[in-house]
This record gives structure tokens, C-alpha cells and sequence, in this order.
């Protein structure tokens, strides 16, 4: 049986003399301060709060990020540092809770402000320096704080500045040691990008060799290194995850890729017929198609409740995809389309947050007893990274940028009981949304839509007749990261048409509905 994926230190680090670090506190916005780095073409990974000096040495970054965090620094049981990183000569940033822990370790006094800054705030720059270099003498930025720096030691020189909070901004003497209260990852602080760019760049010495045609040429030489002669099993979903790591191999080790589709029932329309046009009839790959909708919908005949509804489709997914696997000669690894924030939220780093925030069907998702070795080539990038990858790959665009899919499928979009009728109503009505969205030119700003089913009947009028039939409810949200989601507002004329469609063309639909909630308190999904 082969072992677990070993990925050593320099894997690790897939740009190795470009890597900035964020030692993560509970920040929030963490994975947003990763994704700005790495819009600066420099490799960054997210770590734990308390990674030891010895390891960061060992990772050799150019430059270290504290982020923010929920908790008070003099707090009890406030997450800390490991104290040596201030002697480490590495450039650091720090961040909101990373900027007060920096300043109290060179001496500085933190304590609640007198008021509290949540939202957009106007900032001075007192002095620019390398780090204010290219913004504006007055902007706005994002602050979120109710501790604050208040007695700054000798140590430190201001930067910038608000009205209620004299050090927005900080630069150690004689160490580049850096700190801003406010928020520079998140899109409300006009400057953030300029003022990470220039950390990034100009203080941590950053070239900018993080690109995407880079990565692919690397990975698939470790990917031929690693396989050798034998064969990879890769699942395909439809999703873009799942298909950009099959174009990444078929890439790499072309015919020694095996691909299996188990088509459940719980496709969106035309989502087989998709697979098997690009990866089987233009990649040629060796792609399975299991036919196994009768299975999962026997199974599933009467359950309602959500939990056991993924349990029964992840169990049975396992069962046939382990059967068809046995059929695969010669094949010793498995490969999964497991992305960065997966690993992060999954506690599936060594290095990473030490908190697991919850696990992700394609983090060990099948088991050990399977016997393969795991390969998991898009486990350091972001959607939008691996979208890019799609792209250069020959992925076609409608692939590449579709919308994320649950792992349960439709059966976590058909509230209540999952019937065949149930699932083929949904799947019409979800087709109608999606192509009046693209007809309109919002499907690419819109980042995740979709039509939920719901176990509900109303009643309505058609013609002469009076009916009670199924509601429809429409989702549709915004968002950079998917831990957070506001309600897009789809033109009143695009929902209209949206409706009329579904109730004019979808059998036993008479009312449709539009979801304006936003995450949280709501999820994205609405089981």
C-alpha cells in the first residue's frame, strides 16, 4: 500500500527565494492578506501564529506578515508569537492585532481606545518612507479595532494617522519592523494593493516571479518525477477544480491518466455531456463514466434531513468509486482537486492555523484502505490561480469559470425528499437562471447563483385553472472569499424574465422567489 503524500520543505515553498509567510491569528481576512501578496506575482502562505523560528528559518521567507485577530494582546490566553521572530532580520508587517503585538514587544503600551473604529476611516500619512510610497497624503481606509497603540516607545516613529487614533501607522528605527492599524487586504482601503506592493517589493526585496505559466512548467516536471511509469486516478465532478487538476496530468503524464465521472443524478444539465466532450473526446483521456443514478436515489428515497443526506452521497460515492477503481490497472495514485483555503480551514498543513475551521470533502475525503498515494497539485493556489491554470491549459472559458458546485450536488438544493421528478425540476429551473444571467452579462460578476427547490407548495392561477404547485428560490451572491457573501441585486427586468421562464416552462412551478440574505447570518447554500 503507498504511503501518504510526503511533500518535503521545498515543496513547500513553490517560489522558493519569494515567499512571504502570514502568521495567522484568527484573522478573518487572513486568506485576503494572501491573495493580495500573491497579486504582487510573490508566492505567500498563510502559517501558524506560533511557528518557530527554527522553521521559519528553515522556509527562508523574505518577509513576514502578522495579521490581525480577534483577542486583546494583554488578554489571558491572547495568541502569541514566537518572541524570537523580532530578532530574525526578515522584514515584518504587522497587521491591526499583528501591528500592537510588534509594538509591545519593542515596548509600546496597548489598551482600549477611547472610540472604537469599525469601517471607513479617513488616514493622514505623516510620513511616507518606502511604505506610504505612491499613496495619496489623505485616503480612506478600513479600520476594525477597539484596542490601539497608546503610548508609542522610542522605538518607533508614526507614519499616519485619524482623527481618534494617532498611530495608524508605525516604523521601528532601526529595524524594518512595520505596523498599520488598519486594514490593508480588504478593498474598502483605497491604497491597500500599493501599500502591500510596496512591503512586498521594495522593503522585502521581492522580484515578482509568481506566475501561473511558471507554476504549470514546474509542476508537471515534479508531476512526470513523481508517477514515473505508473497510472493516476483522478474524479471528476465538472467542477473546475477537479478538471483543472485532470488537464494538469493529461498535461504531465497523458495517457497514464485514468478519470472517473460517477454520474449520481445530482448533476447540474448537461454536466456529463460536458465532461465526456473535453476530456474524453478533446483531451482523449481515459475517462469512466459510472452510471450509478439509481443507486444514490434508492438510497436517498425519503431522507430529508441534510446531514444524512451528505453522509448517504459520501459514503455511496466512495463505495463506487472504489469499485471502478479496482477495474484500473497499474494505477497507484489518486489525485484530488484540493485548493489552498481547503487546506488552511481544514487543518491539513503542518505549518498552517492550528484551528481546524472545518473539513472539506476533498481533504481525505476517501480513506486509507483505498491504497493510494495522494497527489494534490493545486493544494498552494486561490480559485482565481487555478482558473488562470484552466485557461493557459486549453480548458474551455464556460468550464473554467463555472460557478462553484457543492460536493452533495443538487441534493442539498432540492429541500426536503429527493425524488427523480424533484431533481429534474430543479435541474430546469437552475438551467433558466444561468442562462438569463449570461444572456444579461452577469454571470462572470456574479460569483455564485443557483436555483433551490424548496418543499413547499403555493397556490396560483393559470389560466382558468387553479393550482398548487412547487416554489422556486433564487440565489445569487457577491464575494471575494466565500467566508463572507452579500445578496447581488440582479436587475428587476433579468428577474423577470427569470421568473417567467421558470413558471411558464417548468412543469408544476408556479411561484418564484428571490433570496436576499446575506452571509452571515446566512449561508451561501441552503443546506
Amino acid at each position: 500500500m503507498a504511503g501518504p503524500d510526503n511533500r518535503d520543505a521545498q515543496n513547500v515553498t513553490a517560489a522558493d527565494e519569494e515567499l512571504i509567510l502570514v502568521l495567522d491569528f484568527g484573522s478573518q481576512t487572513a486568506q485576503l492578506i494572501a491573495r493580495r501578496v500573491r497579486e504582487q506575482n510573490v508566492f505567500c502562505q498563510i502559517v501558524r501564529h506560533d511557528l518557530t523560528v527554527e522553521r521559519i528559518r528553515e522556509l527562508a521567507p523574505r518577509g513576514l506578515i502578522l495579521s490581525g485577530g480577534p483577542a486583546s494582546v494583554y488578554g489571558s490566553g491572547a495568541p502569541q508569537p514566537d518572541p524570537g521572530i523580532f530578532d530574525l532580520d526578515i522584514p515584518i508587517l504587522g497587521i491591526c492585532y499583528g501591528m500592537q503585538l510588534a509594538c509591545r514587544s519593542q515596548g509600546s503600551q496597548v489598551s482600549p481606545g477611547d472610540t472604537r473604529e469599525f469601517g471607513r476611516t479617513a488616514c493622514r500619512v505623516v510620513e511616507p518612507g518606502e511604505l506610504f510610497a505612491g499613496v495619496p497624503a489623505e485616503s480612506i481606509v478600513w479600520m476594525s479595532h477597539g484596542d490601539q497603540v497608546q503610548d508609542l516607545s522610542d522605538h518607533f516613529t508614526a507614519l499616519a494617522e485619524t482623527d481618534t487614533c494617532p498611530f495608524a501607522a508605525v516604523k521601528h528605527h532601526t529595524r524594518e519592523i512595520y505596523g498599520l492599524q488598519f486594514h490593508p487586504e480588504v478593498t474598502h482601503t483605497e491604497h491597500g494593493g500599493t501599500l502591500l506592493g510596496n512591503f512586498v517589493r521594495s522593503i522585502c526585496g521581492c522580484r515578482g516571479s509568481w506566475r501561473m505559466s511558471e507554476f504549470i512548467a514546474r509542476e508537471v516536471e515534479a508531476l512526470r518525477a513523481r508517477v514515473g511509469d505508473k497510472r493516476v486516478i483522478c474524479g471528476l465532478s465538472g467542477g473546475v477544480d477537479s478538471s483543472v487538476v485532470a488537464a494538469l496530468l493529461y498535461k504531465a503524464i497523458g495517457s497514464q491518466l485514468s478519470c472517473i465521472l460517477v454520474d449520481n443524478g445530482l448533476l447540474r444539465a448537461g454536466e456529463a455531456d460536458s465532461v465526456v466532450e473535453t476530456f474524453q473526446n478533446h483531451f482523449q483521456t481515459d475517462l469512466h463514466v459510472v452510471p450509478a443514478e439509481d443507486l444514490f436515489l434508492r438510497e436517498l428515497a425519503g431522507v430529508t434531513d441534510p446531514q444524512q443526506k451528505r453522509k448517504i452521497i459520501g459514503k455511496l460515492f466512495i463505495d463506487v468509486f472504489r469499485e471502478e477503481a479496482k477495474s484500473i490497472p497499474d494505477a497507484e495514485f489518486l489525485a484530488q482537486g484540493t485548493l489552498y483555503p481547503d487546506v488552511i480551514e481544514s487543518g491539513a498543513d503542518p505549518d498552517g492555523p492550528a484551528a481546524t475551521i472545518k473539513t472539506h470533502h476533498n481533504v481525505g475525503g476517501l480513506p486509507d484502505e483505498l491504497g493510494f498515494e495522494l497527489i494534490e497539485p493545486l493544494r498552494d493556489l486561490f480559485k482565481d490561480e487555478v482558473r488562470a491554470i484552466g485557461l493557459e491549459l486549453g480548458l474551455p472559458e464556460q468550464m473554467v469559470w463555472r460557478h462553484p458546485f457543492p460536493g452533495p450536488g443538487l441534493a442539498v438544493r432540492c429541500l426536503g425528499e429527493i425524488r427523480k421528478e424533484r431533481l429534474e425540476t430543479l435541474r430546469e429551473a437552475d438551467a433558466i437562471v444561468i442562462d438569463e444571467l449570461t444572456k444579461a452579462g452577469l454571470y462572470r460578476e456574479i460569483k455564485q447563483a443557483f436555483a433551490v427547490l424548496l418543499p413547499v407548495q403555493s397556490v396560483g392561477v393559470m389560466g382558468d385553472d387553479r393550482t398548487y404547485d412547487d416554489v422556486i428560490a433564487v440565489r445569487a451572491v457577491q464575494t471575494d472569499d466565500f467566508m463572507t457573501a452579500d445578496w447581488y441585486p440582479i436587475p428587476y427586468e433579468v428577474l423577470g424574465r427569470i421568473s417567467t421562464r421558470i413558471i411558464n416552462s417548468v412543469r408544476g412551478v408556479n411561484r418564484v422567489t428571490y433570496d436576499i440574505s446575506s452571509k452571515p447570518p446566512s449561508t451561501i447554500e441552503w443546506e
